[in-house]
């Protein structure tokens, strides 16, 4: 279908690839994968006919057609959802268009035995057969369908493209690219703006297209279930792997070995031809194995291996307060806004050290409840965040918080402290901020590169609650197997908001369901809680439990469950039952209000002991260091027994 050959492209000095030849046959699914900065994005730009290469060709058959979706583009607000979507069958319609002046043409002609007239009937048959075979007939259903499938609901249909953010606003442009059929996609980072349950809609579509796929991808579960042939850029070179990414991996590794194995191999061929050309340059006997010696030096081509991998880095949090037990507890909280219930009835309770996904459809609620945890918006309800946390929050607007008088390097060098700082430009690297790329200023980076540095800054803060929405956006495999490594080391407590399944993998022990206004809590990892729904999508389990929850009668709850302070006594005990009862909780619930009153007392010590320690002079007092010390383990033991109490 597409031919390249002899393909070069220079940018400076060093080709960015040359040479590169290779075919993309019908319903062919690549992976093009790479070091950042190898060429992907420059490739598929040449496929799509947007840049020309130094040399080489690019073969395109006339009635190929392809279709091209960047990670940037300029996007339209002055239309609906549904009208921008339209646009996807313009083609479309100037075919209908053609067929309804034929038509037209065709009543108003009485010359019904000529050539011409006969000439005209068949132009007709031809174009409107064309017509039906694109799906003109069913064009808004289908249209329906992939905004549906992409994440919109169909009230959004006739909203302003205006309101929606640029993650929206790009999924609209994903839909007009499926929806135009082209005979070949090309796309680049799709899954950056979608969901889990978006992506996984995306990957049926695209498997069952008869369409020739190219993406480029750092999501693996994406690529792995999507593409069955890998074509790497390294070494200014294409490497055609004919297998999916997870095998491609294996084989990788086993090339880069051997390449290892022969690159020692000619240096030390190298280095031994060396040593005879010195020791024997200046004897006369030996004057021809000299130059025969130097003569083989010219002739070696030297062979070039893969930069050392950077995934091996391990990133590790600085040390930092414990905290308490409980960093956060949800006592039926509610979000409303105007007549729209966010959620309602939130009880949750999440220990110190577990590390927990919020999952769910895009406006369930995950973001909002992150919002409430950080105190950012009102809510109704009762939510505690626990003693001695410290918070470390990443989302997208956290980028715009950095300081654009500042470059890279120094951004990430104010923040880091101790033996890290020695290993700042191979974290910098880890992140594609390798080379000249770390004196960059902050004012002059992408939204996606201030996003990376953001999360750098985050890792080398010392905290020990990690509150992280969406962090995989812009990173590619080897920053998120930095960032996940670092995660899986932390003895603190993470709370992850992410639609990339590869990340959540292995990396969180339980998964909150946001879905119908309410948040359900599974035990294990993210394909645990799919297999427990017996579902292949998070949407499919979504549904499920609103459907289970819906037919499942309502428990009433017990008495040991509720709150002392608002607990009722069951009117079916008896009167002597029920003053017993009411004495109990009495009791229990004086005893609540005194460790409170103490815990309060203690925290109010503490922080004055915070303060006096601050101070210089203070630094090496023992009496204040035990004080303190004994204060916090006091303020543990209160802690415990409140909750049990509660």
């Amino acid at each position: 279908m597409i031919s390249v050959e002899g393909l070069k492209v220079e940018f400076g000095v060093k080709p960015l690839f040359a040479d590169v030849s290779f075919v993309i046959n019908n319903r062919d699914r690549i992976a093009l994968v790479g070091k950042n900065g190898a060429g992907k994005s420059t490739m598929l730009k040449i496929l799509a006919g947007l840049q020309s290469p130094t040399a080489g060709n690019v073969s395109i058959p006339n009635d190929t057609t392809i279709g091209y979706l960047p990670q940037v583009m300029i996007l339209q607000d002055n239309t609906t959802v549904r009208e921008e979507t339209r646009k996807a069958f313009a083609d479309v319609d100037k075919i209908k268009a053609k067929v309804d002046r034929l038509q037209k043409e065709m009543e108003t002609r009485t010359d019904y035995e000529s050539d011409s007239y006969m000439e005209l009937v068949e132009r007709f048959t031809q174009e409107h057969e064309r017509y039906m075979m694109m799906g003109a007939e069913s064009r808004e259903a289908e249209m329906e369908r992939t905004l549906t499938g992409l994440g919109f609901l169909r009230t959004d249909f006739d909203r302003p493209t205006s309101e929606f953010s640029g993650g929206w606003r790009m999924r609209i442009e994903l839909a007009k690219l499926l929806l135009r059929h082209h005979d070949v996609i090309l796309l680049d980072e799709p899954t950056n703006h979608l969901d889990i349950e978006s992506i996984q809609w995306l990957e049926q579509f695209l498997a069952q297209s008869s369409q020739a796929v190219v993406l480029v991808s750092h999501d693996r579960a994406f690529i792995n279930n999507v593409t069955n042939r890998t074509l790497e850029i390294s070494c200014a070179r294409v490497i055609d792997y004919k297998v999916k990414y997870d095998e491609y991996v294996v084989l990788r590794k086993e090339r880069r070995e051997q390449q290892l194995r022969a690159y020692e191999n000619q240096q030390k061929e190298i280095a031994d031809t060396k040593a005879f050309i010195e020791r024997f340059r200046y004897q006369a006997t030996k004057a021809v194995q000299v130059q025969q010696r130097i003569r083989q030096l010219e002739k070696i081509v030297p062979i070039e291996i893969d930069e050392v991998d950077t995934s091996a880095l391990r990133l590790k949090f600085p040390p930092c307060l414990r905290s308490g037990d409980y960093p956060v507890i949800c006592d039926e909280v509610e979000k409303t806004y105007g007549e729209h219930n966010v959620f309602h009835n939130v009880n949750l309770t999440i220990k110190r050290g577990e590390k927990v996904a919020f999952v769910g459809k895009n406006g369930e609620g995950k973001s909002t409840l992150v919002k409430c945890i950080m105190n950012e918006i009102p809510f109704e309800g009762e939510l505690k965040v626990g003693h001695n946390i410290q918070i470390g929050y990443f989302a997208q607007n956290q980028a715009q918080l950095l300081d654009e008088s500042l470059t890279v390097f120094e951004t990430i060098d104010n923040v880091a402290r101790g033996e890290i700082r020695l290993k700042i430009n191979d974290i910098l690297g880890a992140f594609m901020f390798g080379g000249e790329a770390s004196e960059k200023y902050v004012k002059f980076l992408s939204g996606g590169e201030r996003s990376r540095l953001a999360m750098i800054r985050l890792l080398l803060e010392p905290v020990n609650f990690l509150i992280l929405d969406e962090p995989t956006n812009h990173l590619d495999m080897v920053s998120k197997d930095v960032l996940k490594d670092a995660i899986k080391a932390f003895d603190g407590t993470v709370i992850v908001v992410s639609h990339d399944r590869e990340f959540l993998d292995g990396l969180v022990d339980k998964v909150y369901e946001f879905g119908g206004g309410i948040v359900r809590e599974h035990l294990g990892g993210i394909y645990d809680y799919l297999r427990s729904k017996n579902a292949a999508t998070i949407n499919e389990a979504v549904e499920k439990s609103i459907l289970q929850n819906a037919t499942t009668p309502k428990e009433q709850p017990s008495t040991t469950a509720t709150s002392p302070a608002n607990e009722s006594v069951s009117p079916t005990l008896s009167y002597e039952e029920r003053k017993a009862e009411q004495k109990r909780l009495n009791k229990l619930n004086k005893q609540r209000k005194e460790i409170e009153d103490k815990i309060e007392k203690l925290e109010a010590k503490k922080a004055e002991l915070d303060e006096l320690l601050m101070k210089p002079e203070n630094a090496t007092n023992m009496q204040m260091v035990n004080e303190y010390t004994e204060l916090q383990t006091l303020l543990e033991e209160l802690e415990e027994k409140y909750f049990s109490l509660e």
